[in-house]
């Protein structure tokens, strides 16, 4: 490396450096909201002791010491991704244990990562080819931004994997459902039933609403809140059917069988439009890979006899 470029990359880490400090400290400056807060707020009624611990890695002091950064980063992360509004509803819809908190901390790591990975490669093809240092840094740059994205879009995947799993098992929920309900059950303990001889994501959100109807929560609004959480229409009308059918004293057997058969009919629908678009996908590789060289072959030989004869 000649000593331009030395002298260069020295200057560019250092003048990064003095931005990063820069920007840190006019972060940093409290406003007068902040400083009135303390004296404004509720104070707890019980100890500090009793309170639920806020730290989400094994390693408290290190948590608590990288905290701000990691809270700006965070914040940085926000601004260029997703919103905090739509990380919680994503992870209620599939359904995870995980916090927001918890969410970022994950993608920060996911970015770390890809920045460790993007700064081999780059060391890499830095000393054996010996590239220019403006492409590193911007492929590095693009491998930890890339990997914090692709956590956020892995959480999409799994929404939408769990999504299809409850449409798949709408209609033999509902059958189970109504033979329960038309052997003499009651709604709750068709339910119960159902929780205990079954396993699946559905039948978790129903042990969910189960939880919440013996908790005090009338059970039409829990089956609301669970349609809420799954965000997916054939499960909310199955919902809204039975909530409906234990209001009015409508025959429930008669809703679920019926809630069944549209389940069905939408997932044959659903099924043939996917059928659909993969047969128009699987056009792409013919027309344009084995049709052209099955031209090819077709017409070589002639040209090789023209050739020839020429």
């Amino acid at each position: 490396m000649s000593t331009a470029l030395t002298g260069a990359l020295a200057g560019l880490l250092g003048g990064t450096g003095l931005a990063l400090v820069l920007w840190r400290l006019g972060s940093r400056r409290v406003t007068l909201a902040q400083r009135l807060a303390p004296y404004l707020r509720e104070r707890p009624r019980t100890s500090r002791l009793l309170a639920e611990s806020q730290l989400h890695t094994p390693f408290p002091t290190l948590e608590r010491l990288l905290a701000p950064g990691l809270h700006d980063a965070a914040r940085l992360l926000e601004r260029l991704g997703s919103s905090s509004v739509s990380i919680r509803r994503r992870l209620v819809l599939a359904g995870s244990p995980v916090t927001h908190d918890q969410f970022r901390m994950e993608q920060l790591l996911w970015g770390a990562l890809g920045l460790a990975g993007g700064l081999l490669l780059a060391l890499t093809v830095g000393l054996v080819r010996g590239a220019a240092v403006v492409p590193l840094l911007l492929g590095v740059t693009l491998s930890a931004v890339g990997a914090a994205v692709a956590r956020d879009q892995l959480l999409t995947w799994q929404v939408r994997r769990r999504q299809d799993r409850m449409r798949a098992e709408l209609p033999d929920v509902a059958e189970l459902l109504a033979l329960a309900v038309g052997a003499g059950e009651g709604a709750v303990a068709a339910l119960e039933r159902l929780a205990r001889a079954t396993r699946g994501e559905l039948t978790r959100e129903i042990d969910r609403t189960l939880a919440e109807a013996r908790s005090g929560v009338p059970l039409g609004q829990a089956l609301e809140r669970m349609a809420g959480r799954t965000d997916v229409p054939a499960v909310a009308r199955f919902a809204d059917g039975v909530a409906v059918a234990l209001e009015r004293g409508s025959p429930l057997a008669e809703v679920l069988r019926a809630q069944a058969q549209d389940a069905r009919e939408t997932s044959r629908r659903e099924l043939m439009e996917t059928g659909g678009k993969k047969e128009l996908a699987m056009m792409v590789p013919v027309v344009f890979l084995v049709l052209p060289v099955t031209v090819l072959f077709a017409i070589f030989p002639g040209l090789a006899v023209l050739e020839v004869g020429l």
